[in-house]
């Protein structure tokens, strides 16, 4: 596989390094094994205030091994990893993984995943878009970025940086079952966080793009003046009464929103019974209309991928169809502890999309009426337990469709239950965060606590 020689090994040599530690890990009595080779370079660089505040050049190494000893109900597994590509250090690893195994508890659910999910015939996702950027190159294009927020306005007054990243990686998987399979990949990042200021006070926004290619991501120049706008937009800042209102989350907030719903139906929250969606398959978990893809295969997707980490396919399915719950995010381990079968989820979720339902983000103010719009949440206080949901937040305060001036130091609460089965709309102003796409989300009602 070409990798324009930004590798230091070529893609057969971890092939060849993943088939060495299965070996010999089967050699020395393992009833079933898997390894994990990758490697990666990128350079990253942040300028603040015009000035170059860090250079970092990585390049990273890892070799992974699991080994299972006997057989379920009975089997164990042990795990070890090193930096060190040798022979030696590798046949190190796999012993340690076999005395970690030996020691371990029995473990009914433990082992290598159904042979008859692994991916077959994993497809190219066009997945890799090396960045062929200088040291130079990237403090000119942070240096623009910046610029252009601080030539917008006086108010502007300091900054936390700009930063860009150029990042190149590549792995090999490999289990006994006859699974041998990998792909580089990149990712390309550029962002910057300002700080506007008036008599009032201080107020911080950021903004940020990512993109497998380096010419998808976002312009540097206009990137700094949103970064701007946003800050400056912020100025002047109120505190709200407690009151009862419609909460419209913008994008970003709503996939954060989205991840607390990953998170609930994932399974090792499912099989602890550490979660408000424990046995919910089948039911009405979101609103009538609100309906959740996800798209493992989208070509240069963010998180595309033809497999996930322990070799099973993925494939396109529909985990919420209509406010129903179709299904849950499960490796092999969490499937064998519920009874159910992996989604191919080892990992994660892959390109996650809330179909939208609604109109575009100034609809979707016109929707909203008169309520809060949330562009910042703060503070960790999400119960997957009980569902309870309390953060910290600041954004708008909307009147009539519209906005009417920033709020900060409120908090917004209500219960996950209520607050996905209340969402009026799924706006399609989409963006990607991470694993997930969804535009701006519209609650029906929700607490927000103020002075």
């Amino acid at each position: 596989m070409k990798n324009g020689g930004r590798f230091t090994y070529a893609h057969d040599q971890l092939k060849a390094l993943a088939a060495q530690a299965l070996a010999h890990a089967r050699r020395l009595g393992a009833s079933a094994c898997e390894c994990h080779v990758s490697e990666g370079n990128g350079l990253s660089v942040t300028v603040r205030k015009g000035a170059v505040d860090t250079i970092e050049h990585n390049r990273d190494k890892s070799i992974g091994v699991t080994v299972v000893l006997g057989e379920r109900p009975a089997a164990r597994q042990g795990h070890a990893s090193t930096s060190d590509f040798s022979s030696a250090a590798l046949a190190q690893s796999v012993e340690a993984a076999l005395a970690i195994a030996r020691h371990a508890a029995p473990d009914d659910c433990a082992g290598l995943p159904d042979a008859a999910l692994l991916a077959t015939h994993p497809g190219d996702l066009d997945l890799y878009h090396p960045w062929a950027l200088g040291t130079e190159e990237a403090i000119e294009v942070a240096r623009r970025c910046e610029a252009a927020a601080f030539a917008l306005s006086p108010r502007i007054r300091n900054s936390e940086g700009a930063s860009v990243s150029a990042q190149h990686a590549q792995f090999v998987f490999a289990n006994s079952l006859g699974f041998m399979a990998g792909f580089p990949t990149s990712r390309h990042f550029l962002s910057l966080a300002v700080i506007a200021e008036d008599a009032r006070g201080m107020q911080r926004d950021d903004w940020y793009s990512v993109a497998r290619v380096p010419g998808e991501l976002a312009d540097a120049e206009a990137l700094g003046r949103y970064a701007g706008e946003r800050a400056l937009a912020r100025l002047g800042a109120r505190r709200l009464a407690t009151r009862e209102a419609p909460v419209l989350f913008e994008a970003p907030q709503a996939a954060a929103l989205l991840g607390t719903f990953v998170s609930a139906a994932s399974g090792g929250n499912l099989y602890r019974k550490a979660s408000f969606l424990s046995d919910s398959l089948g039911r009405n978990v979101f609103a009538p209309g609100i309906t959740i893809e996800e798209h493992p295969h989208e070509p240069r997707g963010l998180a595309s991928a033809p497999f996930d980490d322990e070799g099973v396919a993925t494939r396109a399915r529909t985990v919420v169809r209509n406010g129903v719950l179709e299904g849950y995010f499960l490796g092999s381990y969490a499937a064998r502890k519920l009874g159910l079968q992996s989604t191919g989820s080892a990992g994660g979720n892959h390109n996650l999309t809330l179909v939208p339902n609604g109109p575009d983000f100034r609809g979707m103010l016109a929707r909203l009426g008169r309520g809060l719009l949330v562009t910042e949440l703060l503070g960790h206080g999400v119960n997957l337990v009980t569902g309870d949901y309390s953060r910290g937040a600041a954004g708008y305060w909307v009147e009539g469709g519209e906005i009417a001036y920033p709020v900060e130091e409120i908090t917004i609460a209500g219960n996950l239950r209520d607050m996905f089965r209340g969402i009026d709309a799924a706006g399609s102003d989409l963006v990607v965060r991470g694993s997930r796409r969804c535009g701006s989300v519209l609650v029906q009602s929700m607490t927000i606590a103020g002075e």
